[in-house]
């Protein structure tokens, strides 16, 4: 079969979602399916952008290319997941959050433009008028799910996926720092962690693996020099996949504090390794797997609360052991596998 997986792109910004897409060519090649990947450039500003980026999507016709039929089309993301197809199914990463969740929050920006109102309504309209086009809608989480029918009124159904390299995650050691990897900008509030070392009784560390916003980092490391927290807090960069999988190994806990995050690689590969999950009560998909003193901890987004929970997990290793034994289990009972969302999504 000839499948197309559509998305879009941000040019020279490798993420999350183009690695799901490659992940997502290359479990369909395995059944012996010719598969590509339909991308289309993406700019959110100013909010016209959108809108042209919108008719350009759905002008895109894919029934068809160079003589030969494509069988199957698979929409990732907003707006590609407007293009024209008579077989199509969606695996929705997000919408455009800016319309939706984000919309009049610090985290997001389209409300403060003069035509936000305006780009808002008409993304809210098409999402409305062609994602009812599907026959089938799959989603990457409940929380993904849960924000379509209540923004959109259309059912969807989850399909969990495995981050990459998850079959290589293992847990070495329990040592004396928490690990938080991933995009560094302010809805991942890294902020918040390191405000929370102030408060700990314990030497317990920190270490934070990516890359992001300068001007984040910047502020980031100015928190550091003024709580003199330089010999516990520690920016690693961008790390090999081997580097992060020890980091893993050896962490005490993980960290993953985003607002409103759509699924969140960091959760699963925490438990994978088998180690504890701290997330927030306003995290969104973290909240589908950290169950509080099961796995992992749900605290507010408060620093003197999450210190308490540094500190007595750095007091009793043992209880974070089987913290993280019990999220693993989790994994497995929820049948995270690329067969079974490979069978869901082609059936």
């Amino acid at each position: 079969m000839k499948i197309a997986i559509t998305s879009v792109q941000v040019p020279f910004i490798q993420g999350g979602a183009e690695v799901l897409a490659l992940n997502l060519k290359h479990q369909l090649e395995k059944k012996k399916h010719e598969v590509d990947i339909v991308t289309i450039p993406f700019k959110w500003y100013p909010p016209s952008a959108l809108i042209d980026t919108m008719i350009s999507s759905r002008l895109v016709d894919l029934s068809e290319i160079n003589g030969e039929k494509i069988n199957l089309v698979i929409a990732l993301k907003f707006p590609m997941y407007y293009c024209q197809h008579d077989n199509k199914v969606l695996w929705m990463l997000h919408q455009h959050r800016q319309a939706y969740e984000l919309w009049g929050t610090e985290f997001g920006d389209l409300h403060t433009f003069e035509d936000g109102e305006e780009v808002r309504n008409a993304i809210i309209k098409s999402d409305n008028r062609f994602l009812g086009e599907y026959k089938k809608r799959y989603t990457i989480s409940k929380t993904v799910s849960n924000r379509l029918e209540q923004y959109n009124n259309l059912p969807s159904t989850p399909l969990y996926h495995p981050p990459q390299n998850y079959e290589l995650l293992y847990c070495n050691d329990f040592d004396d720092y928490i690990f938080y990897p991933g995009r560094i900008t302010y809805i991942k509030r890294q902020h918040l962690i390191i405000e929370v070392m102030a408060y700990t009784k314990n030497p317990v560390k920190l270490i934070l693996a990516g890359s992001g916003d300068k001007n984040y980092i910047k502020q980031l490391k100015q928190m550091i020099h003024e709580h003199n927290l330089e010999d516990r807090v520690k920016f690693a960069g961008m790390v090999s996949e081997k580097e992060k999988i020890d980091l893993y190994a050896n962490a005490l806990a993980v960290f993953n504090g985003p607002y409103e995050e759509d699924y969140g690689y960091v959760t699963l590969e925490g438990f994978f390794a088998k180690k504890p999950v701290i997330t927030l009560s306003d995290s969104g998909g973290p909240l589908e797997f950290v169950k509080d003193d099961i796995n992992g901890y749900v605290v507010d987004p408060e620093a003197k609360q999450l210190a308490e929970k540094l500190d007595y997990l750095y007091e009793n290793k043992t209880k974070a052991k089987i913290f993280g034994a019990d999220g693993r289990t989790l994994l497995e009972e929820l049948n995270i596998n690329w067969d079974y969302i490979v069978e869901r999504l082609i059936e």
